[in-house]
């Protein structure tokens, strides 16, 4: 279980039920339309718990890109989550935690809150300020202890700095800020990983984690581009709940867009694209071992 207050929390509940079940929950990055709605088809269709994910980018292209998604996840009848992921602005969090949805609860069920990009103690200091915020509305909250290398799309701040592995001793000043789920930096990187040959995870870094954490808060995975199921498989095994999604389902329908825009009529690209996004998703959902645990 999660040490959080926060028992009633949604995805705190999905992450401890995946914990426990020891399978893995799609936390999907969506930009768009088509990728909400594929998540819910996704979901509904393999009975699977799924978390939606949007970046701080969301928040400045339209505030209704994320009453969309608080819309689109009440109505699924599947348990599906909003995440905002990588908030790196203490203002960007507080106006996110305060969003809320038509039915008056918070708009998000959890809020990343990453001060990765200022040293260690600032970090910690401004983790555990803006944790209690969101505990306040209840609202869980993740955080990076160490530094996942790179930078992806709606992300950028981090591509710059120095990629830098969790160490046990993060972990405990980590949990401590009250966080709810831990991010750790074991070889993953955000980005591309040029082959599969260049992904070198530091499984053991990974076990060891997850012993100091379990019990007290759940792991999640960032960094995913190019894993195969026999590698997403062995951090299942090492205690990874959510795993977060971006061009693993999304690369065969960025191609598409590319291919068939202004060549077919649009609303086929929409629908056709959206098609794309939902099987890739479901692949997933069998391999992660989460379909038929909704």
């Amino acid at each position: 279980m999660s040490s959080s207050k926060l028992s009633n929390n949604r995805a705190v509940r999905m992450l401890d039920a995946a914990a426990e079940g020891k399978y893995g929950v799609l936390g999907v990055v969506a930009y768009n339309m088509e990728t909400v709605v594929a998540c819910i088809k996704a979901a509904e269709n393999k009975r699977s718990p799924l978390q939606i994910l949007l970046f701080p980018w969301a928040l400045k292209y339209s505030p209704l890109l994320v009453d969309f998604c608080a819309l689109a996840i009440r109505k699924a009848t599947v348990p599906v989550t909003l995440h905002m992921d990588h908030a790196q602005d203490p203002e960007i969090i507080k106006q996110a935690s305060a969003i809320k949805a038509a039915d008056g609860t918070p708009a998000f069920d959890s809020i990343m809150v990453d001060m990765s990009h200022h040293e260690k103690e600032e970090n910690l200091a401004k983790t555990k300020e803006l944790v209690a915020l969101c505990h306040s509305r209840g609202i869980a909250t993740e955080a990076e202890p160490g530094r996942i290398e790179g930078g992806e799309d709606g992300v950028k701040d981090t591509a710059e700095l120095q990629g830098m592995m969790t160490t046990a001793e993060e972990i405990d000043d980590f949990v401590a800020t009250g966080i709810d789920f831990i991010a750790p930096a074991f070889g993953n990187v955000h980005g591309d990983y040029h082959g599969v040959e260049n992904i070198h995870l530091d499984y053991e870094r990974l076990e060891s984690i997850y012993e100091k954490t379990h019990g007290k808060v759940q792991v999640v995975l960032h960094g995913t581009n190019e894993f195969p199921p026999d590698i997403m498989a062995k951090c299942i095994e090492r205690g990874v709940t959510r795993i977060n999604a971006n061009k693993l389902v999304l690369s065969e329908y960025n191609d598409f867009i590319a291919q068939k825009t202004g060549k077919v009529p649009l609303t086929q690209v929409i629908e056709d694209g959206t098609t794309i996004i939902q099987k890739q998703m479901e692949f997933w959902m069998d391999h992660i071992k989460s379909s038929g645990k909704a």
